[in-house]
């Protein structure tokens, strides 16, 4: 028996109140959560470069081949160590996360070793972006909030858009079919009455810049036109 089977709803704390529905549910991809939030993919070139210098560093003192190996042999077994720690802590929160998008809010079911939910009513969001990585049509949907409405950054981590601290922004990672489901949700958020102003008129912005970390990804505004 887990800490989860206490849900009525998979991912949701408690019954739906009526009116209420729940029109998609789903879990990040856990292979490029871990790449995403730990920067695995530098952490391997920094591995890499000090291995380098280690090698080169005995090789120009005069060491021998057996000195090189044992060198590098450590390094190379702490590199991949960390790699693995890191891999199995992003498959544990893929694990215990659970996305879930109502006609009335998101929902963020989050936490490895004390788990929570994080209720985003749709009244408070502003805007919404897309990111999508690569072929598969995996990517990450952001939400800005309201001005006044404000979720603590540490309780949404890992599902927060990096570095925006003061005004944190929750953030649904490796979402697979991410394209569909931010159009779903563009639609759930245009059928909410009390932003919905503000956000038409973000839906007028266009494409929305931001730091990727990913040349060929950019976010892309997905605010609800005007009904």
């Amino acid at each position: 028996m887990s800490e989860f089977d206490s849900e009525p709803i998979r991912g949701v704390p408690g019954a739906l109140p009526k009116g209420e529905r729940v029109l998609w549910q789903g879990e990040p991809r856990w292979g490029l959560l871990a790449r995403r939030v730990f920067h695995l993919p530098t952490l391997t070139v920094y591995f890499a470069v000090l291995l380098a210098v280690r090698i080169t560093s005995v090789v120009l003192s005069g060491g021998s081949a057996a000195d090189v190996a044992l060198a590098a042999g450590w390094l190379f077994c702490a590199a991949v160590v960390a790699m693995a720690i890191f891999y199995a802590y992003g498959y544990f929160i893929a694990r215990t996360s659970v996305y879930t998008i109502t006609n009335k809010r998101l929902v963020i079911r989050t936490g490895v070793a004390m788990p929570m939910s994080l209720n985003i009513p749709f009244s408070a969001v502003e805007s919404a972006g897309l990111k999508v990585y690569d072929k598969t049509g995996t990517g990450e949907i952001v939400l800005t909030l309201l001005p006044g409405r404000h979720v603590a950054y540490f309780a949404l981590w890992p599902h927060a858009r990096p570095w925006r601290i003061k005004r944190p922004e929750p953030l649904m990672r490796a979402v697979p079919d991410a394209e569909t489901v931010a159009a779903l949700l563009s639609k759930a958020l245009a059928q909410t009455g009390p932003a919905e102003e503000t956000r038409q008129g973000e839906a007028h912005k266009g494409e929305a810049s931001a730091e990727t970390g990913d040349g060929s990804a950019k976010w892309q505004s997905q605010a609800p036109a005007a009904a």
